[in-house]
């Protein structure tokens, strides 16, 4: 079988199904993504560019559109040059989400075309408006409206999709829902277990073990859609009462949703200019290598993680397989994957009090019955499970 694969990024969400079929050994495997994309090896990468940014006359409203316009042509155009060379897909699988599907179908009519619909937004029930620090104007709220044409696009041409939770499913228009299969992506539960004997050293080279007590949190970035906020405070207030914790705190300093706060360079920044934490038990060790990544959440006593009504992190998938303590929003879809005092704990987004309540619990009881039944629940989240739902859509299986 020959198949295609469109996604920005590549291979984004697509690494772990792209590696099953190239096990296979008899597909062709084919993938567009633009400069920036890493590649994966054992599969024929073609990078495309857009030829230029939306215009500056174009409306605000209509910015992300006009993109995904110029992505779909770039996208186009070299695809007629892979056909001219002989390459027809038997199926493509495309992230609809920047634009790059929007005109597959007038290239190769005759491909089964599988989207992974990752979000559609609402101004309300889910991010858009959900913390009152940010409130909606009528102006986000058309634009709002406006962003989900591309998603209507996609979802009208597209033969089936996929939503990684059924939550995100959920927010798609009803009509739609017959299209759209709940698969997640999977991770590995294999590197992500427990491991009582780890040991993550510090950058000024003292050394934590499972005998401390540690809190971590990460974030591909630290920003208040994950509640960093939220957890900054929580942790100031958890430093002045004790002496004894070390906190680790995973992520970068850019903007992967919402936006940068206006009166600092980032929100760590922001939050450190407003609450007072220990330098010698705070620590910021950024964006880290997955293995080290994985030692931070082994080691942890309470991992917290909070998050809007958004799309689910891996991380937290990572943190129940490596058997954390896991203290959560009570918000969708984290609910999906954790029952109160079963898998973890879950607390009001905005619950200050609760989250130190349950970090405390975390650090002087004895979790092992959470955390053991963390991971099992995760285990249904396996990289073995979600391969074999996707190879079984494309019909490989």
């Amino acid at each position: 079988m020959q198949i295609l694969f469109l996604h920005q990024n590549f291979p984004g969400q697509f690494r772990h199904l792209v590696a099953a079929l190239a096990a296979q050994g008899r597909h062709r495997l084919v993938a567009l993504g633009q400069p920036q994309a890493p590649g994966l090896p054992g599969v024929e990468f073609v990078r495309y560019r857009p030829k230029r940014d939306p215009a500056k006359s174009t409306h605000r409203y209509l910015h992300g559109m006009e993109r995904a316009v110029l992505a779909g042509q770039a996208v186009i155009e070299t695809l007629l040059s892979l056909k001219r060379q002989g390459f027809v897909p038997d199926v493509i699988v495309a992230h609809p989400g920047w634009g790059e599907a929007l005109y597959v179908k007038d290239v190769y009519p005759a491909a089964r075309l599988i989207h992974f619909c990752e979000y559609y937004y609402h101004a309300e029930g889910a991010d858009a408006g959900f913390d009152p620090a940010f409130p909606l104007t009528l102006d986000d709220r058309a634009r709002i409206r406006t962003r989900n044409a591309l998603h209507l696009l996609n979802l009208e041409q597209c033969d089936v999709a996929v939503a990684p939770t059924a939550w995100q499913k959920s927010l798609h228009p009803p009509i739609y829902h017959d299209k759209i299969r709940v698969i997640h992506e999977g991770i590995d539960t294999v590197l992500a277990a427990p491991n009582p004997d780890v040991r993550f050293t510090l950058p000024d080279g003292r050394v934590l073990t499972r005998q401390d007590k540690v809190v971590t949190y990460v974030a591909r970035n630290l920003e208040p859609y994950r509640g960093f906020p939220q957890f900054i405070r929580a942790l100031a207030q958890l430093q002045a009462e004790r002496g004894d914790v070390h906190a680790l705190i995973v992520g970068g300093d850019e903007v992967s949703y919402g936006s940068k706060p206006k009166d600092a360079a980032n929100w760590r920044e922001k939050m450190l200019a407003e609450v007072q934490l220990d330098p010698a038990r705070c620590h910021f060790v950024g964006k880290l290598p997955y293995l080290d990544y994985l030692k931070v959440l082994q080691v942890s006593s309470a991992h917290v993680y909070l998050t809007y009504p958004f799309v689910l992190s891996w991380s937290l998938l990572e943190a129940m397989a490596a058997g954390c303590c896991v203290i959560g929003s009570d918000t969708a879809p984290v609910q999906e994957v954790i029952r109160d005092g079963e898998e973890g704990w879950l607390v009001d987004f905005f619950d200050q009090d609760g989250l130190l309540a349950r970090i405390g619990q975390a650090l002087e009881q004895d979790t092992a019955a959470l955390r053991r039944a963390a991971r099992e629940r995760c285990l249904a989240y396996g990289i073995e499970r979600g391969n074999a739902a996707w190879l079984e859509l494309i019909g490989v299986g």
